[in-house]
């Protein structure tokens, strides 16, 4: 990468730490946001005028300054491997995190009339809510990648799941979008790499995306969701980062007052059993 885009990552960290934050106590009124050069040079044992030469682009830094940066700021795992990813080294460990915090485990639990998921970096679901268990649309298959929004969108769809045209083309610009920034955040993975390799030769219409990316203006989507009953309802997703721990949740809402809003309360109020379930390739468990 170049250098100047980790500098500028370097700055907006550095600007965006709260000083109490990291330990240091604030006197008087501070004149610039967040820490200055001084202060993180300090906390990650470098000197102020070589943190400036990083943030503009004038030097290029050891993986060991990389770290040391990382951990002076004390940022959370995402921004410590996309960092990492733009000094041109993988993360400590190169892998995508799959473990679910104890915040996104609070967020499915508060949200318990809407349906709701929380994905990998890899678009893998890690856990859902009730809610989202209610709309009967994620039917397992037995397919290695039977939990992968990306594999069940390309190559595996749902039968219970539909979208118009338009949505379905920023749904899949969405996916190919995510799949590329984790693949630059974890360029070591092999089950990423393998998931991307897979995509590529499963359908014509990723391997596209993949090579020539469409823009991605809002992230979020709608479709319509089929029940066992015979009745549907008709939501949109939108898509919402969890910091630290590199996790995506998507909420599913209907507009307030709407049909699709009773139907969704009738679909949601049946629902029984516990409020997060945690998923994986071999189904719920």
């Amino acid at each position: 990468m170049e250098p100047q885009e980790f500098g500028a990552a370097v700055r907006r960290l550095r600007e965006g730490t709260d000083p109490a934050a990291v330990g240091l106590r604030q006197a008087g009124t501070r004149r610039v946001r967040g820490l200055r050069r001084e202060e993180l040079g300090d906390l990650a044992g470098l000197s102020a005028d070589y943190v400036r030469r990083l943030e503009q682009g004038r030097s290029h830094p050891s993986a060991g300054v990389v770290d040391a940066i990382a951990r002076a700021l004390r940022i959370g795992r995402a921004d410590y491997v996309r960092l990492s990813a733009l000094a041109g080294y993988a993360a400590a460990d190169g892998q995508v995190p799959d473990e679910i915090g104890p915040g996104a485990t609070r967020l499915l639990e508060r949200f318990g009339d809407t349906p709701m998921f929380v994905s990998d970096a890899a678009m893998n679901l890690v856990a859902v809510n009730g809610a989202f268990l209610a709309l009967e649309h994620w039917e397992p298959t037995g397919d290695l990648w039977e939990w992968n929004i990306a594999w069940r969108t390309f190559c595996s769809p749902f039968a219970a799941f539909t979208q118009s045209p338009a949505d379905a083309t920023d749904h899949q610009a969405i996916l190919a979008a995510q799949l590329q920034a984790a693949q630059l955040r974890y360029p070591t993975d092999r089950s990423l790499a393998a998931l991307v390799d897979a995509l590529r030769s499963g359908s014509r219409v990723f391997d596209a995306l993949w090579r020539a990316p469409r823009p991605v203006a809002a992230y979020e989507s709608a479709a319509t969701f089929t029940q066992s009953d015979g009745g549907s309802v008709t939501l949109v997703g939108n898509l919402l980062a969890i910091p630290g721990d590199d996790l995506t949740a998507l909420m599913l809402t209907a507009a307030p007052g709407s049909t699709d809003a009773a139907r969704l309360a009738d679909v949601v109020g049946s629902v029984g059993g516990p409020a997060v379930v945690k998923v994986g390739r071999s189904g719920p468990g």
